[in-house]
């Protein structure tokens, strides 16, 4: 009697199997990205009280306070996600990302491509590559079978984070290179070629990009694993119709005369700000967010087009809106009580002149997950890491640098900035949380070996 055949079930590569431990906790932990927030906000909240013994009605109190500070942040995100998401779905736009999902026509090739491109639209803005890499995994998952999606979307998001910690637009990097920058009397002005474009940073850069390129690309799951985009494809393709007898108001909301006037408005003003400012220094949060209104009144080339756009995407910016009230609680109770400059400062008795960078970066890895704001985490750490690096005669550039790497990294776990892309594709946190802290590990061993070794060589 011959013996029943037994088929061995194909468990996937080491790291398919790794990145599975991760997603398995995600699906069983993570709530939704508002209830992660809240949480956030209550565990600060008794932290604060326990660790600083400020009492319960100051902690309300600085919850309060905490929550208007970033109104003016809010809306300037909220704004930016609604125009990036209108531009990266309009129909010029569309054409160009289908036949670049075109270009390779295997899982591997596709998460290359996607992730080659997310690095350099993150380059041209961190929230317009947030949108668009989605965009363009969901055109990849029409025409390449075997795509696993959400670890398409949790690598295109990691390019977003990475890219900036090489793009002249990242909050902190902007900051230092400004005159009259709250710490320019301990560090003087700092130039993108001191801090984004210094040696050691671009080597630390390249070879993070790399590992995390070939992890992604290298993180494929067996045929009976892969989860596949089925959902509708992202759009904004307005038709307007022949209308038979149009009024005055008809013919102003159809004016594509009206719309060219805008957009020549904003190219005169882009051209104006670069010559008389220089290309780096015009890239602030406001006038990206112009660019991208300029861009779409020329792609949307009538008023109820531009409108109906914007309206369109209105969606996208809802968790993003409503939540950034509570990280500003979650910061105003991690200053007003001093439990970040606790934390900080808890750490900083054990550094010296080779540490501070690794030092930097793991506690801006941890003060992340509560002050998701690169300029506002700067506020809290800032005071406390550069007396520490003057005193232990680190290279201030390179503290900096960590600093960026640090803040950038816990974005993976800290689900605020991945909110918008979450929302063009109708994913929940919970199916792509869990690639993304897999990919954090990689980040965080990485950075962590090269600011103890690159330092000293560079």
């Amino acid at each position: 009697m011959s013996k029943p055949v037994t088929v061995q079930q194909d468990k996937g590569n080491f790291f398919w199997r790794l990145s599975k431990k991760f997603q398995f906790a995600a699906d069983k932990l993570i709530p939704d990205s508002f209830v992660f927030c809240v949480i956030l906000a209550l565990l600060t909240f008794i932290l604060g009280m326990v660790f600083t013994r400020t009492n319960p009605l100051l902690m309300v109190k600085y919850w309060y306070d905490g929550f208007w500070t970033q109104s003016t942040f809010a809306f300037q995100m909220t704004i930016m996600v609604v125009v990036c998401a209108a531009f990266a779905k309009a129909p010029i736009i569309g054409k160009a990302l289908d036949r670049l999902a075109t270009v390779a026509n295997t899982p591997r090739g596709s998460m290359l491509v996607l992730m080659l491109f997310g690095f350099i639209s993150s380059f041209v803005n961190w929230a317009f590559c947030a949108i668009v890499t989605p965009i363009l995994a969901m055109r990849m998952a029409k025409n390449v079978k075997g795509l696993h999606f959400p670890m398409m979307i949790a690598s295109g998001y990691t390019t977003m984070i990475l890219g900036q910690c090489l793009s002249p637009s990242s909050s902190l990097y902007a900051l230092v290179a400004s005159d009259g920058h709250f710490m320019v009397e301990q560090i003087g002005v700092l130039t993108q070629a001191q801090t984004t474009y210094n040696p050691m940073n671009i080597i630390l850069w390249v070879i993070l990009a790399a590992v995390i390129m070939l992890v992604s690309i290298l993180t494929t799951p067996p045929a009976s694993e892969v989860i596949e985009f089925h959902g509708n494809m992202a759009g904004t393709d307005l038709i307007e119709e022949d209308i038979v007898n149009p009024t005055p108001a008809d013919r102003m909301n159809g004016s594509r005369l009206l719309m060219m006037i805008v957009g020549l408005i904003g190219i005169v003003y882009a051209i104006y700000s670069f010559v008389t400012n220089g290309f780096l220094a015009s890239l602030s949060l406001n006038f990206m967010i112009f660019l991208f209104i300029t861009a779409n009144a020329i792609v949307y080339n009538t008023p109820k087009k531009f409108i109906a756009a914007i309206r369109d995407s209105m969606t996208l910016a809802t968790d993003v809106m409503i939540q950034f009230p509570f990280y500003g609680a979650i910061m105003g109770m991690m200053t007003a009580s001093g439990l970040g400059e606790m934390l900080v400062t808890a750490m900083s008795g054990i550094t010296t002149a080779n540490t501070v960078p690794a030092f930097t970066f793991f506690s801006a890895w941890i003060l992340n997950l509560f002050i998701p704001s690169q300029g506002g985490q700067w506020i809290v750490q800032g005071p406390i890491m550069i007396p520490l690096a003057i005193e232990k005669g680190a290279f201030i550039p390179d503290v900096l640098n960590a600093f960026v790497y640090g803040d950038e990294c816990t974005n993976l776990l800290q689900p605020l900035y991945l909110i918008p892309a979450l929302a063009v594709v109708n994913v929940p946190l919970k199916k792509v949380w869990g690639y993304c802290a897999y990919i954090c590990i990689f980040w965080t061993i990485i950075v962590g070996i090269g600011l103890l070794i690159l330092p000293g060589l560079v």
